[in-house]
């Protein structure tokens, strides 16, 4: 690939972005690490990430935020591209001199950020067709067009139809990825495209390919780039319109390679032959750092900071748009079909999903068969208990994959791409059929085998409280996977708290025996509602009142309808049991009943 030299092509009415930096200061507020928290719960230490910055990013040139590890690279790029919350700082942020409105802003904008966030079981070209389908107008058609000529653009033609893949399983090559996630980014054909560490992990030729492909977007489509970058060869500095030194913070230079040598000269320093001008910077720092803080350093363009006032451009706030590129069907249409893709092709967990249901089944059916055939009422409330809680527990292995969604989901709706509602309908509605296969699966051969209510429409009844706790449970899990910061902490929280709803769903303590502070959980048990459902179901109605559950001496003393009217299962407890009918009599009068509370109903 050779330099680019060409110069934005004339006759494009697009808006183009300059973004400008005013005395820019961000505080971090961080947790101590001690024990001081014991005593001030509230204990927090600032630390000043981002001093004074002053910088600006023009249309048609790449400009490199450098610096070594820890000097406020990434903080500063997040604050261009408006993730970072603008009560937070503390000086200005302008776009073409107007006061930045993140909302407004990331729209117009691109942001690549370090990790790829990819769904791995997509293709290269249906990553791009989804991405421009979400972001662009005008149908279809358009955005068929739009992926072709980022598919040349990118130099990704030759691996379209090849998934993307993950750790698990392999897919396109790493600077093949780098190049996918700023495709997906620059669907919509954003003015200005930001990037953090574009060459990270990638050889020196991958990593020269990708920085020769954005110095080409800037030079020839006018775009304003900024990335950051950490140590770049030669080569790829001698791309960089301007380069941005920090150091804790602190801007140490900003404008052209050359400048910098200049000024190092100027300081008294010698620059041996065949040395990095920017890594030998980096390593006098110390020194570049005393100058900036003398206010020294005269090569830094503040002639081109501006006033938050003028009026000389348009304002961005003007030209963007704040509505959605499609309506609400569509676009759950669109991420209905990009979720169906990916679950069918997830086959270990469709697989495992099914086969487990299958296998639960069957061995369920045996271990409990014909339990509600014969006088085995805890058998039966068991197996009705177990049911539950093998249900609720057994979507947890998908909370990896909604993390994993879940960074996407922010990075797409915080550029605009989709309503939030979009996703959890989408999502839904795609899991529904999915749900119910699996409840079917389970239930076919449980039902008939452990010997329920022989009634079409009982088990019809039974399928559906299966599908609904399944939903239940998938949402549950989909709820506690953005709530949680990762899978080991969401893990625990889940199995806490499932545990805790069947504690308090009167199984093994019952409603009135659960402390008043306590009894809201009750309520909020997920256990309790499907478990009075299938209660209900088995021994309720016309078939219920003449159900004979137990019985002592040929006659029967509870009855199905009894046993709900009795707020759960009851277990009889006979001692010295006489086939007399005087002896009867007697026992009755002493008969000793107990509620096992897993079953207790209000």
């Amino acid at each position: 690939m050779e330099l680019p030299t060409e110069t934005p092509e004339s006759g494009d009415d697009k808006m183009q972005y300059t973004i400008k930096t005013q005395k820019l200061s961000y505080w971090l507020s961080q947790p101590v690490d001690d024990f001081s928290w014991f005593f001030w719960k509230n204990a927090r230490a600032s630390r000043k990430i981002l001093k004074n910055v002053n910088c600006v990013a023009k249309p048609g040139e790449m400009m490199a935020i450098v610096g070594p590890s820890g000097a406020g690279k990434s903080t500063l790029l997040d604050v261009l591209a408006g993730m970072i919350p603008m009560s937070k700082l503390s000086g200005n942020v302008l776009v073409n001199n107007q006061p930045m409105d993140p909302r407004h802003f990331r729209r117009v904008s691109g942001y690549v950020t370090q990790g790829e966030v990819l769904f791995p079981l997509l293709t290269v070209e249906e990553t791009l067709m989804y991405s421009a389908r979400l972001r662009l107008r005008d149908g279809h058609d358009k955005a068929a067009a739009r992926v072709k000529e980022l598919l040349v653009e990118l130099g990704l033609q030759h691996v379209a139809n090849v998934r993307v893949g993950g750790e698990s399983n392999r897919g396109i090559s790493g600077g093949e990825k780098r190049r996918v996630s700023i495709g997906v980014d620059l669907v919509h054909d954003p003015a200005v495209l930001l990037i953090d560490e574009p060459t990270s992990g990638l050889d020196s030729v991958s990593a020269l390919d990708v920085v020769l492909l954005l110095k080409s977007m800037a030079v020839k489509q006018g775009k304003t780039i900024v990335l950051t970058i950490h140590q770049p060869c030669h080569r790829i500095l001698e791309l960089f319109d301007q380069v941005l030194l920090l150091s804790n913070g602190t801007v140490l230079h900003q404008g052209s390679l050359s400048l910098l040598e200049q000024r190092l000269r100027f300081a008294g320093h010698f620059i041996p032959q065949h040395v990095n001008i920017l890594e030998f910077a980096m390593e006098v720092t110390e020194a570049l750092l005393i100058d900036a803080e003398e206010g020294n350093i005269a090569d830094v363009e503040q002639q081109d900071i501006g006033n938050p006032d003028d009026d000389d451009q348009l304002s961005y706030v003007k030209e963007s748009n704040l509505s959605y590129a499609n309506s609400l069907f569509k676009e759950v249409l669109i991420l209905g079909q990009r979720f169906s893709n990916n679950i069918c092709r997830t086959k270990e967990l469709f697989v495992t999903r099914t086969v487990q249901s299958i296998i639960a089944g069957i061995v369920l059916g045996t271990i409990f068969m014909n339990a509600f055939s014969v006088s085995k009422l805890q058998t039966q409330i068991g197996f009705l208990a177990f049911t539950l809680t093998f249900l609720l527990s057994s979507t947890t292995e998908g909370l990896p994959i909604y993390l994993q969604e879940r960074r996407i989901l922010m990075r797409e709706t915080s550029r605009g791409a989709y309503r939030i509602s979009s996703y959890v309908i989408s999502s839904t509605l795609v899991f529904l059929p999915f749900l119910l296969i699996i409840a079917l699966l389970y239930t076919v051969p449980v039902y008939w085998l452990v010997g329920l209510r022989r009634r079409i429409d009982a088990f019809l009844y039974f399928s559906l409280v299966v599908w609904i706790v399944l939903i239940m449970s998938n949402t549950f899990i989909a709820c506690f996977s953005a709530l949680v910061p990762n899978f080991i902490m969401g893990s625990s929280l889940i199995a806490g708290l499932i545990g805790a709803f069947f504690l308090f769903s009167g199984y093994f303590i019952s409603k009135e025996d659960i402390p008043k502070c306590w009894i809201f959980m009750h309520y909020l048990s997920l256990f309790k509602y499907p478990f009075e459902s299938l209660m209900i179901n088995e021994y309720g109605g016309e078939s219920g009142q003449n159900r004979c559950l137990e019985t002592v001496g040929g006659q029967c003393f509870l009855y199905g309808e009894g046993l709900l009217m009795q707020q759960g299962p009851i277990e009889q407890k006979v001692e010295g049991l006489s086939a007399t009918e005087t002896d009867l009599n007697n026992l009755l009068d002493s008969l000793y009943f107990y509620l096992p509370s897993q079953t207790q109903r209000e």
